[in-house]
């Protein structure tokens, strides 16, 4: 049972923690064993020779809810319950990694290493990088770090507040299963269907409030709030995703730099819309800038997510 201390406390310590700590890595994280999980699943349908979209849809409801239910279950014990909560909410955010590392990138870039760069940008993106010069890997690490803003924070910090660790590890195996699964290669079209209609559904509501924190966040930092509330929603409605194009778009107008054009996936090509100022190239200062942004925008989500979500969660 939620109780108000549990509703905001630990959603509280878990954002601190990863502001201060970063990405646990020294320590069992929940993706890697759910990522192995689904290595071991995506085999043992291939050789049953199941229809791949049904074994994809299975997938979603068995995998969610599995993790629901254990994260339910480990949480309930008493005493040690309540660190269990605490460290699963806190493994489940990673805005303190996604700015560090993006702070890495630009550092190693301005030193004028570019082979390191790429290096540590593709920790960070699924996208080839090994071909990108200063300007594309800019570029990369802006779309990289405004799209992950709502999928590694917003969006999981928002389910962590309403429905607790549980439904925060819910939400993040859907994504883990569509960052695995869901992209539209012979491999996974079928296979991952299930899981990127799912994660489109369940990022829809986090994606589009990220926007308009980052505009609010934007106010006090004397960028193009005009520009961005005037542009992004068209631009955000170019992508083929339905959420991706919302912190991306307007991260772009408010910052004043394109993102989308052409991006190599796979070894091919694909020529994504163009997002915010064509042709404006981004250089340090708006890479910067952005990334204060994004923090800010997190800090400002927290605020307004932990007492009003954690609240609205005990009469759930």
């Amino acid at each position: 049972m939620t109780t108000l201390p549990s509703a905001l406390i630990i959603p509280a310590l878990a954002v601190m923690l990863d502001s201060i700590l970063g990405d646990p890595k020294n320590l069992p994280h929940p993706v890697r064993f759910i990522g192995k999980w689904l290595d071991i699943y995506e085999n043992a349908a291939r050789k049953v020779k199941i229809d791949l979209r049904i074994a994809g849809w299975i997938a979603v409801l068995l995998f969610a809810s599995t993790t629901w239910g254990l994260v339910e279950l480990v949480t309930s014990i008493s005493y040690l319950g309540v660190i269990i909560s605490l460290y699963l909410a806190y493994a489940g955010l990673a805005l303190g990694c996604l700015i560090r590392e993006s702070r890495k990138v630009l550092q190693i870039l301005e030193s004028g290493n570019i082979n390191e760069a790429r290096k540590a940008l593709a920790m960070l993106v699924s996208r080839d990088t090994n071909e990108l010069d200063a300007n594309g890997i800019r570029r990369t690490l802006a779309e990289t770090v405004s799209e992950n803003l709502n999928d590694g924070f917003v969006a999981p910090l928002f389910y962590l507040c309403l429905f607790g660790p549980g439904g925060l590890w819910a939400y993040k195996t859907i994504s883990t299963m569509d960052s695995m699964w869901g992209y539209r290669t012979e491999r996974f079209k079928d296979l991952g269907r299930g899981a990127a209609k799912t994660d489109d559904l369940l990022a829809w509501l986090p994606a589009r409030i990220t926007a308009y924190l980052m505009i609010f966040a934007a106010q006090f930092r004397g960028l193009n709030v005009n520009k961005a509330k005037k542009y992004f929603k068209d631009d955000a409605r170019k992508m083929e995703s339905p959420n991706a194009g919302w912190p991306m778009a307007t991260a772009a107008w408010l910052i004043g730099g394109q993102m989308g054009g052409p991006t190599i996936y796979f070894d091919t090509v694909k020529d994504k819309p163009v997002l915010g100022p064509s042709g404006k190239l981004w250089d340090k200062t708006m890479i910067r800038a952005l990334i204060g942004l994004c923090d800010k925008t997190g800090t400002i989500a927290a605020w307004i997510f932990i007492p009003v979500l954690g609240l609205l969660s005990l009469a759930l």
